[in-house]
């Protein structure tokens, strides 16, 4: 039984529903950031993500670093490219658009490659692509919130690897890193950003990477300067790697208790094998989107392949927008988000369905949900044969 107050379940592609240990975990009384106990705590906590994001290699490293998920574009872009280099960007949904204004922003020249809503590049197209120019990095949204779409990141590495191996593969993993398989090192990625409050199931406020060796000796030999302060890998890095080491070292005063949540869910992530976690938010995800399927609805990601385990984008009935149906939903206790996608945003809804809704069998947040669904669509005049 959970200690928190009475709410409606929250059940959006992140913020999550938290654990109950993980938010008594953010009262944590106050401390020095260093001191011993918290740079102990710290350095655990860094030890873990090298464990959630499968990598074991010496030469890389995790960040923590106070900020949002949207954060870990300006350290990509501040680092890893310098002005007038070529990058080439992914691009299955909203969140490729706002990666590239990123790069933009620091005067770096984007390419994308753009698939039809619901899809995503195709391997030989992002192929032609880099054998007509070389790019200093590729950007790829591992599943785009806008649209629930799932793109194959294995498959598109081994492709970069093997036709322009200096490209740096740079991961957006804000809505998939704890309910999707990221095996960092294996893949050979070079950078993965993501955010606490989404698969990881912490509160907001950390931005979370994992920059490769490869990444850091790019960063090492610039030419220029950073071209930004606080999200400067240069600044960074020795304070992370003292950290892990357990040695007490300051850039800038980290959230003592979003970490130490940190640190609980990920004891908690990590109490289980990965591939096991993975699997159950699949076959929740396979649940949901065959019980929606019944439901007479589509999603925006037609193709099986194409579909995140952690979300499901619904397209809803002819002639309905989601304030017919949201606040149905809201008054049975449920919350589902509104479209995102700027083409298409009044036609779906989105179903967030990752980390302790799925992970914690005492908990009934999915068939609370479908229920809702079920019941909110026939209020709204859909009948459901």
């Amino acid at each position: 039984m959970s200690s928190q107050p009475d709410h409606p379940t929250l059940l959006i592609p992140g913020p999550i529903e938290f654990d109950d240990e993980v938010l008594q975990s953010m009262s944590h009384y106050s401390q020095s950031h260093v001191g011993v106990p918290f740079v102990t705590l710290f350095g655990e906590t860094l030890s873990m993500l090298r464990t959630l994001m499968q990598s074991s290699d010496t030469t890389s490293q995790p960040f923590i670093v106070a900020g949002s998920g949207t954060l870990g574009w300006d350290f990509a872009a501040a680092n890893l490219a310098e002005r007038g280099d070529d990058v080439l960007v992914l691009h299955t949904g909203y969140f490729a658009d706002s990666f590239a204004d990123c790069f933009d922003t620091y005067g770096v020249n984007v390419t994308q490659i753009k698939a039809p809503i619901g899809d995503r590049p195709q391997l030989p197209e992002v192929e032609k692509a880099l054998k007509e120019k070389k790019y200093k990095l590729i950007t790829v949204t591992h599943v785009d919130t806008s649209t629930g779409v799932l793109s194959e990141v294995e498959a598109l590495s081994e492709l970069v690897h093997r036709v322009s191996p200096e490209t740096l593969i740079v991961v957006d993993g804000v809505c998939s890193v704890g309910s999707e398989d990221i095996q960092f090192d294996k893949w050979g990625i070079d950078a993965v950003l993501t955010a606490s409050q989404k698969g990881i199931g912490c509160p907001p406020g950390l931005c979370i990477m994992m920059y490769s060796g490869r990444a850091l000796e790019v960063v090492k030999n610039r030419k220029t300067p950073p071209g930004s302060y606080y999200a400067s890998i240069k600044n960074w890095l020795p304070i992370m790697q003292n950290y892990e080491g357990k040695k007490p070292s300051y850039f800038a005063t980290p959230p003592i208790q979003l970490v130490h949540a940190l640190h609980t869910t990920l004891t908690q992530v990590l109490a289980r094998p990965l591939q096991e976690r993975f699997v159950i938010h699949r076959e929740a995800s396979q649940r949901i989107k065959s019980t929606i399927t019944s439901y007479g609805l589509k999603q925006l990601a037609m193709k099986p392949e194409n579909q995140a385990n952690g979300m499901t984008a619904i397209y809803l009935p002819e002639n309905m927008k989601p304030p017919d149906l949201l606040p149905n939903l809201l008054k049975k206790g449920v919350i589902f988000a509104a479209g995102l996608h700027k083409e298409i945003a009044t036609k779906y809804i989105r179903f967030g369905h990752m980390g302790v809704s799925v992970v914690d069998p005492a908990r009934k947040d999915v068939d609370k949900a479908l229920e809702a669904l079920k019941e909110g669509l026939g209020e709204a005049g859909y009948q459901i044969k």
